[in-house]
């Protein structure tokens, strides 16, 4: 995992968006301001109408008040839909970087490459953003213009909202105590049961066809029932701490008119003023009673914010390097030892081999001796431990693989295709050239297939290939791997779902390869593709028992039948 100690991408994304939140506080000094019209007009209907009884002075009064408040609404609206634009501008600033750690993490077998939580996770933070929480922090310091006026009707009864103020932040404090621990508990079992429901519902042939889904289905609810359990006490506390917080609002209230009545019985105050008070207490108070009541968003968005920190630090953007010249597809394994990222597992051992350009390479060997990883450590989507897979000359596990991807060519053992057309697959999802695509498709025998569907290349193929069958799922992969006749191809078990037509359309392919100078990587259990590869890579392991030209290796393995024949059955057996 690699550690930087640069600055905070996720909080310079919040910095970015502080212009937004500049217009947000200018407006939000209007809007506490006109909160106070209803305490206004009430003050001016007892001291003016009420005593000079003039239905003009009323008129005016009203009218003024029903503008300002269609002014208060109109800022209100504008508040919202600044904070949305910050929310929007936030979300433009991060989600490339937010997706490309979640697929660094998941080449690297790590948790927060799992699943979909860091695409929420930032999903939640642009919620929060443009959520009416924001503006109830905002609006909270700017109660102190409520605290002014009510300083100014009375000393006591601003000294008493104070007191209510305090209260209100005790119950927010231990608020926040309470409910923090189970609330994490909780979304990680949530975060649990989400995952083992996506793996068990892709396997939904398998759970129907062996009556595997009672079993299933059961481990599935615990998991749910452990999530809802720890949601309901974080969701209990909370709501328990917003009624106190209701509560605390609503008795300041109503303590305020019987101490505002206190004073106007003392002589102290005008009788207008007790009920002013009051309302304006209250005001005090709303933002706070908001936060508290909207508490778990706070937190979620809190947790969220953490999580996209250390994915965002633990995966940092990479620097532009001067670009390097595109391979001939010398290929040079020094030394390497490997195995999957995140473990100390060593599956490769001191594997090193020099391919040059044009020549192609069958890697065989018994089950689990290390082919699989060596083709990822190929084509650089796997780092070595020691060592360094070197084409031309350069890392290419450190070279821009938007640079180097058109270049390459990979089927890797899963075939993974995307909902698309077939054209779109086959072009790896870029601006399609439609003589290349049909080259592509000829050369691994799929075209007279295509031919008969009735879109041909624009034919859409579902999520991950679904609508076609496995030997055709195949094919499409190999037709993206050869696609524009890449330098470099490195093909593991490309002839696993063909029958007799897909191997020699396959063995077309290879001989085509190799007369257009490609450097070819095999990775097969067959050996009916030998015919078209210059050397043979024996791997037993994980490490080479034996590398050389083909006819050479082949030689050498009848002179010496047991142990060639041995090795692979032990490797079946572990």
């Amino acid at each position: 995992m690699i550690q930087t100690d640069k600055k905070s991408e996720i909080r310079e994304a919040l910095f970015g968006i502080s212009p937004w939140l500049n217009r947000v506080i200018l407006f939000s000094l209007l809007t506490n301001i006109l909160v106070l019209t209803p305490s206004w007009y009430m003050l001016e209907v007892y001291d003016r109408v009420v005593n000079s009884r003039n239905h003009r002075t009323l008129l005016m009064l009203t009218l003024l008040v029903v503008g300002l408040y269609a002014l208060l609404e109109a800022i209100e609206w504008i508040r919202s839909s600044i904070m949305h634009e910050a929310g929007r501008d936030f979300d433009k600033r991060l989600r490339e970087r937010v997706f490309d750690s979640v697929l660094s993490a998941r080449l690297r077998n790590l948790p927060s490459g799992a699943s979909g939580q860091a695409l929420n996770d930032l999903r939640l933070m642009r919620d929060f953003i443009s959520s009416n929480v924001i503006l109830a922090f905002l609006d909270a310091p700017l109660a102190l213009i409520v605290l002014v006026f009510l300083f100014m009707i009375n000393p006591i009864l601003c000294w008493f909202a104070i007191g209510g103020a305090v209260a209100q932040f005790l119950i927010g404090f231990f608020n926040e105590r309470r409910i923090r621990q189970p609330l994490q508990q909780a979304n990680r079992g949530s975060l649990v049961a989400q995952i083992y429901a996506g793996g068990v519902l892709r396997n939904a042939q398998v759970i129907e066809s062996m009556g595997m889904l009672d079993a299933l289905k059961t481990r599935w609810i615990l998991r749910q029932k452990d999530f809802l359990s720890k949601q309901a006490e974080a969701s209990d506390s909370a709501g328990t701490n917003a009624a106190l917080s209701k509560l605390t609002q609503s008795l300041l209230s109503s303590l305020m008119l019987g101490m505002g009545c206190w004073l106007t019985i003392k002589g102290e105050m005008v009788g207008s003023g007790m009920i002013v008070g009051s309302i304006l207490g209250g005001r005090i108070l709303s933002p706070l009673v908001q936060i508290i009541g909207n508490w778990r968003q706070v937190d979620g968005a809190r947790d969220a914010y953490s999580r996209l920190d250390s994915l965002l630090g633990n995966f940092p953007a990479e620097t532009t390097t001067m670009p390097l010249p595109a391979p001939n597809g010398n290929l040079l394994v020094e030394n390497i030892t490997a195995g999957p990222p995140g473990t100390t597992l060593q599956i490769l051992k001191n594997v090193g081999f020099r391919v040059a350009a044009g020549d192609s390479v069958a890697i065989v060997g018994p089950s689990a001796s290390g082919k699989t990883t060596l083709a990822r450590l190929l084509v650089g989507v796997w780092s070595p431990m020691n060592g360094k897979v070197r084409l031309d000359g350069s890392d290419i596990f450190a070279w821009n693989k938007a640079e180097l991807g058109p270049h390459i060519g990979y089927l890797p053992q899963t075939v993974e295709l995307f909902d698309g057309t077939i054209a779109e697959n086959v072009s790896r999802f870029g601006i399609p050239d439609p003589e290349k695509v049909r080259e592509a498709c000829r050369l691994v025998g799929l075209e007279g297939f295509i031919e008969t569907l009735p879109e041909k290349y624009e034919t859409m193929i579902g999520d991950d290939g679904s609508f076609l069958s496995g030997g055709q799922r195949q094919r499409v992969a190999l037709a993206r791997a050869v696609y524009g006749m890449p330098k470099y191809v490195v093909l593991d078990e490309p002839n696993s779902s063909l029958d007799e037509a897909g191997d020699a359309a396959l063995f077309a392919a290879l001989s085509h390869l190799k007369s257009a100078g490609t450097t070819v990587i095999v990775v097969t259990h067959r050996l009916q593709l030998l015919g078209a590869i210059d050397y043979l890579l024996i791997l037993v392991d994980g490490q080479i028992r034996q590398f050389g030209p083909r006819d050479q290796v082949l030689a050498a393995m009848q002179q010496k039948p047991a142990p060639a024949q041995a090795e692979p059955t032990e490797g079946r057996k572990a």
